[in-house]
């Protein structure tokens, strides 16, 4: 469902501050204000939305640990659908089954060793999710490049190649003979 206005938000915190990136799910965001302040500045694509979201309470988790000095202001985001699109050949997902859609391209993905986009698919949005994986976001070398200049937090960039998703521990597919 999608999460519509007043946008309000319960968080726990982990560490000793909250972050600049929070995944509230598959599809909705939470960044911080010098997030979004910077991404709008930079002139990145891909977050659409910048909804203010206001912060009803800040759980700690931890014990012993100390509030935040500050709760930042927040603002809720969503990816865009772009037509980037996972390989179907090149890709290293066991699925159960092939996709029925070819424009969507959703399927079981049981385990992820790396996957690269379909050459051509993709248009340049520096965040987004690609078809075939529309839970996961993956992000331009301009955008890790951002990330990194601006020492934003709570995020782990991962290279494609090298991301791993197993939880039933299946191990990699052969790379396809070519």
């Amino acid at each position: 469902m999608k999460w519509l206005p007043p946008y309000r938000v319960k968080l726990e915190l982990h560490g000793e501050e909250l972050g600049d990136f929070i995944k509230k799910s598959a599809y909705d965001l939470l960044i911080s204000e010098r997030f979004a302040e910077a991404f709008r500045a930079e002139g990145l694509t891909g977050l659409e939305g910048f909804h203010p979201v206001e912060v009803v309470r800040v759980r700690r988790m931890k014990k012993g640990s100390r509030k935040p000095l500050t709760v930042p202001r927040y603002s809720v985001v969503s990816t865009c659908f772009g037509p980037a699109a996972v390989d179907p050949v090149l890709n290293r997902m066991r699925i159960s089954e092939p996709p029925t859609c070819p424009e969507c391209r959703l399927t079981s993905v049981n385990a992820i060793h790396g996957f690269v986009l379909e050459p051509g698919t993709w248009r340049g949005e520096d965040i987004f999710r690609p078809r075939g994986l529309v839970g996961d976001l993956v992000v331009s070398e301009r955008f890790k490049d951002f990330v990194e200049r601006h020492a934003l937090t709570n995020m782990v960039l991962t290279p494609t190649e090298q991301y791993v998703w197993d939880p039933s521990h299946l191990g990699p597919v052969p790379l396809p003979m070519m």
